[in-house]
């Protein structure tokens, strides 16, 4: 339930109701407007009746959250989310291009990368250093020496950095590293890791499951923001139907459902969802008219010699003509990049 406080409400007020909520066996998690208090209060419903908060100073009206998701939901928020990485802006007018190869291969690979990656325009870059992959003998990542290699292109071009987190034993160490820690489609509901991507200060982008419905993938998100993370990207990835041509299905309407029911900001990875690199300029047009917060996309100087997903990657000029058209389209929005 959401308690909402009044207008100029006292803090002493605030506290007595967080401290009887406390008492009755909730989690409480604030959000303070410009004029108005929300009180998230997480717990079992059938008590709220019998708390007679309505009743407290300074108490407004005590709502109901119907959604599974509470955290995330629109009745708990209603204005958007906007994360902050640096002195970039996840979220509101502008959008956010995150860019660059699917795994770090070396060191030379990467700086070349992250140097064209910056000259077109992206301000985040991507680039995995542990690599899930359905065959055991495919490459995996160089692991922690991808991760300095990361590092150092961020010192070097002051791109922030994405990457992905797989094992409870990783985030620590990707988390020293990183700006984002990225969960992956398979493991968006490996739930001990959505808790403990949580407990570190940094903000998480969740892709959604190769089968996953809008409502599981809006509730594993809803797992770190309940353990205490607010700080939530969710990331449209593309889901497995019938189809074969394409790698995956790109579930566009997707971003206006998540956009109507949470506050979260949405970006869309239209290399994975396409598979191939003549798909990904037109689907990455799309996801921006359809209101994506931004972008997520595989950028090799070679793809021809990536040693993951080659056929999907653009090349740096091919980049560089789709964040031209991006400008195009974002300033027909009221946005820009």
């Amino acid at each position: 339930m959401i308690v909402v406080m009044k207008t100029g409400v006292r803090e002493e007020s605030v506290q007595k109701v967080i401290s009887k909520l406390v008492k009755n066996g909730y989690q409480i998690h604030e959000s303070r407007g410009v004029e108005k208090i929300l009180l998230g209060a997480v717990g079992d419903k059938t008590r709220s009746v019998e708390l007679n908060l309505e009743a407290m100073e300074g108490v407004e009206k005590v709502v109901s959250i119907l959604a599974p998701f509470k955290l995330a939901s629109r009745e708990f928020k209603a204005e958007d989310t906007c994360i902050k990485v640096g002195d970039i802006t996840i979220g509101g007018e502008e959008l956010q291009v995150m860019a660059g190869p699917c795994a770090v291969e070396s060191r030379e690979q990467l700086l070349e990368v992250a140097a064209m990656v910056k000259e077109k325009g992206a301000r985040i870059l991507r680039g995995g250093a542990f690599k899930p992959r359905t065959s055991p003998y495919a490459f995996q990542g160089l692991e922690e020496e991808g991760l300095k290699y990361l590092a150092e292109a961020r010192e070097k071009t002051g791109l922030a950095v994405v990457t992905e987190v797989m094992d409870t034993r990783q985030v620590e160490m990707v988390a020293h590293y990183a700006d984002i820690l990225q969960i992956g489609a398979r493991n968006m509901q490996n739930f001990p890791l959505l808790k403990e991507v949580a407990r570190f200060n940094k903000p998480v982008l969740v892709k959604r499951g190769l089968s996953s419905t809008i409502e599981e993938w809006i509730m594993a998100a809803e797992y770190i923001m309940a353990s205490g993370n607010h700080q939530v990207i969710l990331c449209e990835r593309g889901i497995r139907t019938f189809e074969v041509y394409t790698r995956n299905t790109l579930d566009l309407s997707a971003i206006p459902v998540v956009k109507h029911l949470t506050h979260l900001p949405v970006i869309v990875d239209p290399s994975h969802a396409t598979g191939k690199w003549r798909l990904v300029q037109p689907m990455a047009r799309a996801a921006i008219a359809a209101g994506a917060d931004g972008l997520i996309i595989e950028v090799h100087p070679n793809p021809s010699e990536a040693l993951c997903d080659g056929p999907q990657s653009l090349t740096p000029d091919r980049f560089g003509n789709l964040m031209e058209e991006l400008r195009i389209i974002s300033g027909a929005i009221g946005k820009r990049v």
